[in-house]
């Protein structure tokens, strides 16, 4: 078919010429959309994995949550995907309620692929946990200071604190920043020090509901990247000349090392937007600026705003007789 080999998943010669007969019965009757009883999680997900996936903007996200649906809901049929069957997933999974909720919302979009495809009849509606509440987590501008010190303090590069002044100052997600360079490149986004634009995105990278706008660069982050751009660096945030794949376990030191509690790389984007919003910045161009909807501004950091429900507050103090 061109495309990649798949396996049968069976170890003994008799079952995999069984699971072989079965592909070839399957492929006979492509053209006739099965009953969700007729066919396997597993033969859904790979499907999936196979056709659509690739497409995505992150594919590594879906393959790293099929990976972890097989082992349970792989044997089961379609037609068993059931809101008692999903919350026991939910239980033996182990894992926190937002990463199981990632993971079952890539088995409805596989269902969902595939009954658009034509494989299946219908698609079973996936339950889902509860969507776990926002991160409240900031930084103040002196834990800010402090994580800052305690990266240019702990590496022998300061490749670590240049991701976290880049975020600081742009919002932008972890992955963003480490694919950013000084020129356009196929892998990420770059820096415009010319015209004073930060592109989040490489030019041809597919938009996702994580979206990467572009933004202009402020200031004093421009005068930061001049300077490195200057001494001979290619990306933004580099390890001896080579683009940094991961901050994971140095930023986690760094925030030991700063004392800090319950901060992680993603809490730099929720301090970047608090702290425009204290400043008075508008709801609206803060999404833009932010490369985040409004509606998530106004849920999520409405309240930082000094302006935050001010009409109502102003009636309450200021009734008229």
């Amino acid at each position: 078919t061109g495309r990649p080999d798949r396996s049968t998943g069976e170890q003994e010669l008799e079952q995999a010429e069984k699971a072989l007969a079965e592909y070839i019965r399957r492929k006979e009757k492509q053209c006739i959309a099965l009953e969700p009883s007729e066919v396997s999680c597993g033969e859904i997900l790979m499907i999936y994995a196979e056709e659509h996936a690739p497409t995505l903007a992150n594919p590594e996200r879906q393959a790293f949550a099929i990976e972890a649906l097989l082992p349970f809901w792989g044997e089961l049929r379609v037609s068993n995907i059931t809101e008692p069957v999903c919350k026991k997933y939910w239980r033996e999974r182990k894992v926190k309620p937002g990463t199981t909720r990632r993971e079952l919302g890539v088995l409805q979009a596989a269902v969902n692929y595939c009954k658009k495809a034509g494989n299946i009849t219908h698609a079973p509606i996936v339950t889902l946990p509860e969507k776990p509440p926002s991160m409240q987590r900031w930084l103040t501008r002196q834990e800010a200071a402090r994580l800052l010190w305690a990266a240019y303090r702990g590496h022998k590069s300061t490749h670590l604190a240049k991701f976290i002044l880049i975020a600081l100052y742009t919002g932008t997600r972890k992955s963003a920043v480490l694919s950013m360079g000084f020129h356009q490149n196929i892998i990420g986004g770059w820096f415009d020090l010319e015209n004073g634009v930060m592109y989040r995105a490489s030019a041809d990278e597919a938009q996702t509901n994580k979206r990467k706008t572009p933004a202009r660069i402020p200031r004093q982050l421009s005068a930061h990247l001049k300077r490195w751009k200057a001494s001979g660096c290619v990306w933004a945030v580099e390890y001896q000349g080579g683009i940094v794949l991961d901050v994971k376990r140095g930023f986690n030191a760094a925030v030991k090392r700063a004392g800090l509690k319950g901060v992680t790389p993603h809490t730099l984007k929720h301090t970047s937007i608090t702290w425009a919003l204290q400043n008075g910045s508008d709801l609206w161009d803060a999404a833009g600026f932010f490369s985040t909807s409004p509606e998530t501004i106004q849920r999520v950091y409405g309240h930082h705003s000094p302006h935050h429900q001010e009409s109502a507050v102003k009636a309450m103090e200021n009734p008229k007789k």
